[in-house]
């Protein structure tokens, strides 16, 4: 344990996954000088769930519990026991009125004959080209060619991120963008074989009950004594290592844990010894996107193994639709999946991408119909419908991000704070569930036995 840290005050900020993640790693080292601020009434953070007044659950977007790392794997054991459903992921994109199983680049052949050709001679193209690529745009042309960027890549990502590929860098993709061979595809169209395989996330977890908020409430009874809600830092005085809450109160930490958005918590710093106004400068080149969640519950039961799908064409409002209650039965009311099923759409928004917040609702269901995911006869049938809108949805790995992270985090750590999670580290691509919590976990790990953050050094 570091001598200076023997008995030190550590402050966690937040309690979304990061936070329950190193608060839960303190409780089990029996360190007991913390403490954890949450800014709502409850915890979980965007991996929250929620219980309409019908009875339908609802998710903050469509998570799914999978991971590699071996140690968070046995964590989520702990905590769920046998409280837990495992799928085989069954993905599809839904384009030119057809269904395309995940990924599109690896299926191409249930398009229409030309648009096929299209990408085949885009993909043979882009196998000449030899300059590398500035951006996430120019990545995707270098990588599938002008067929495939422009069906789906261009259009789909642009949704989900509601921000111009030109704009991103595209260093964050490693398992997020299934990158195929040549060869690979042309045995998929020739052969007709669905390459449905790739990802890591190809089977998945998810608990029984009270949806991905039921794991993280299971952290709750190890971290309760420690736990204090509707507490929001004002002004942290880095000198000092004092925060200063907004009901007055003030405490000094040793160790201060961040999982706020890292652009609002650098507005709250304050400092004689370091050029804070240099590092507003640098969180300012900091984009994030927003996103309205839409839940539409159905007096219907809804057949087939779907768990999710993408949508790429523009007038479909939304990204990603899910079919929720294939998740666990206990999403819908009284577990009843003969009678009951529910959809949650995820709907992106930006300066770049505005979305009437007014119509959102109707538009969505709109979009379902319009797809063939349900039919207009169903209007009678919807019994629930949930709208959650988030300020904070995904942060972009702008091509400006790694410049302006470079500026900022070693400032921070340099005076005992650490900013980690989703939003406090601001890097997508280590952003995951799994990622979160242990990013809180080895965050306690560095600060108590100076041990190396695996996942921050990746």
């Amino acid at each position: 344990m570091s001598a200076s840290l023997s008995r030190g005050r550590i402050i966690i900020i937040g309690a979304g996954p990061t936070g329950l993640g190193a608060a839960y790693r303190l409780q089990s080292l029996g360190y007991e000088n913390w403490v954890i601020y949450e800014k709502e009434d409850r915890i979980g953070g965007l991996s929250a769930s929620f219980k309409d007044s019908k009875g339908f659950t609802w998710d903050i977007g469509g998570h799914v519990m999978f991971s590699n790392i071996d140690e968070f794997n046995d964590l989520a054991d702990r905590l769920l026991g046998r409280d837990f459903l495992s799928h085989d992921r069954e993905s599809w994109v839904r384009t030119m009125g057809r269904w395309v199983p995940y990924p599109f680049q690896n299926n191409i052949r249930h398009l229409p004959r030309e648009s096929v050709l299209r990408c085949l001679l885009g993909l043979i193209a882009a196998q000449r080209q030899k300059r590398p690529a500035a951006n996430f745009e120019e990545w995707i042309f270098k990588t599938f060619g002008e067929g495939i960027a422009e069906h789906f890549m261009l259009p789909y990502n642009f949704k989900v991120w509601a921000c111009p590929p030109s704009a991103m860098a595209y260093g964050w993709i490693a398992e997020r963008v299934s990158v195929i061979s040549l060869e690979r595809i042309l045995k998929n169209v020739l052969m007709d074989v669905d390459d449905i395989s790739w990802g890591p996330n190809n089977r998945f977890k998810f608990p029984l009950f009270g949806g991905t908020g039921g794991f993280f409430n299971a952290f709750e009874p190890f971290v309760r004594r420690n736990l204090h809600y509707q507490r929001i830092p004002v002004n942290i005085n880095m000198d000092e290592r004092v925060i200063t809450f907004n009901d007055g109160s003030a405490e000094r930490y040793d160790a201060l844990i961040n999982t706020a958005p890292l652009d609002l918590f650098v507005q709250l710093l304050n400092s004689q010894r370091e050029n804070t106004a240099r590092l507003r400068e640098s969180a300012a080149n900091l984009v994030h996107n927003g996103g309205y969640i839409i839940g539409i519950g159905l007096k219907k039961m809804m057949d087939g193994t779907k768990c999710w799908v993408y949508f790429p064409e523009k007038d479909i409002p939304f990204y990603r639709m899910t079919y929720f209650s294939h998740y666990s039965p206990n999403n819908v009311p009284g577990g009843d999946t003969d009678t009951y099923s529910s959809l949650m759409c995820e709907v992106s928004f930006s300066p770049h991408k505005p979305v009437q917040e007014r119509t959102v609702l109707e538009d969505t269901i709109s979009g379902l119909i319009s797809t063939g995911i349900i039919e207009a006869s169903d209007r009678d049938r919807i019994v629930s419908t949930w709208q959650h809108k988030i300020d904070y949805s995904y942060p972009i790995p702008t091509t400006g991000r790694d410049d302006a992270l470079h500026a900022i985090q070693p400032v921070l750590e340099r005076n005992g704070i650490f900013s980690r999670g989703r939003f406090g580290a601001w890097r997508y691509e280590i952003g995951n569930m799994d990622h979160s919590v242990m990013m809180g976990i080895e965050a306690v790990n560095r600060i108590l036995f100076d041990t190396r953050e695996q996942l921050w050094n990746r």
